[in-house]
């Protein structure tokens, strides 16, 4: 089976069980979601989720964050891991895009990828949730652990795993395909020890128990 046809029936299968894939943080508009995701960088989602409406609540655009203090953010996002150099790039960023693109989030890789705390995995999820833009393929640790342990890629590195997935996934499918992954391993196919009974990928991993 070559790597593309497993990679279908991959798409195929997970996306009977999670219909709708989506990401899981909490927002209403690009710049909640931008936010969100650099906050969530080695932080759960779950936690993301719970401080989130106290800080969108209080800071609605991008000017709200572009010009607040460290100090007035701190006591929002405390908990996440980070959050010093998180409340950095978020008001950076923010500035950028309050004075360059008016107070609207660009919806460009290249546009996005330059904004401080923001890599090419927070502007593939920018893209694809608050855009519609398949630019690319968002590789988490969930993406990174499956594509390695389903043989899509002997790679490590991010970027490398990235075109290899985006080689063998049609590209109307990368925002989707991501999701699906990402939601296999939080809720499946997890880190931790787990049985692999009812798995419906059971017979597409090498590495099945």
């Amino acid at each position: 089976m070559t790597s593309k046809n497993k990679a279908q029936l991959i798409l195929q299968r997970l996306s009977k069980v999670y219909p709708n894939p989506d990401t899981e943080l909490h927002h209403s508009n690009a710049l909640e979601l931008l936010i969100a995701t650099i906050l969530s960088a080695q932080t759960t989602d779950k936690l993301v989720n719970s401080l989130t409406p106290a800080l969108f609540a209080h800071y609605k655009t991008a000017k709200d964050f572009a010009t607040a203090r460290p100090e007035e953010l701190f006591p929002y996002i405390k908990q996440v891991n980070f959050f010093g150099n998180k409340t950095k790039n978020i008001i950076a960023s923010a500035k950028i895009i309050d004075e360059k693109y008016d107070g609207k989030v660009p919806d460009t890789m290249e546009d996005l990828d330059a904004l401080p705390g923001v890599a090419r995995k927070t502007a593939n999820v920018v893209l694809w949730n608050a855009f519609g833009k398949n630019e690319g393929v968002c590789v988490d640790t969930h993406v990174m652990r499956l594509s390695q342990k389903l043989g899509l890629t002997k790679h490590k590195d991010p970027v490398k795993i990235e075109l290899d997935l985006m080689r063998i996934v049609p590209k109307k499918e990368w925002g989707i395909f991501s999701h699906l992954l990402i939601l296999h391993g939080r809720h499946f196919c997890t880190a931790r020890p787990h049985s692999c009974d009812n798995c419906p990928l059971m017979d597409l991993c090498p590495d099945r128990k």
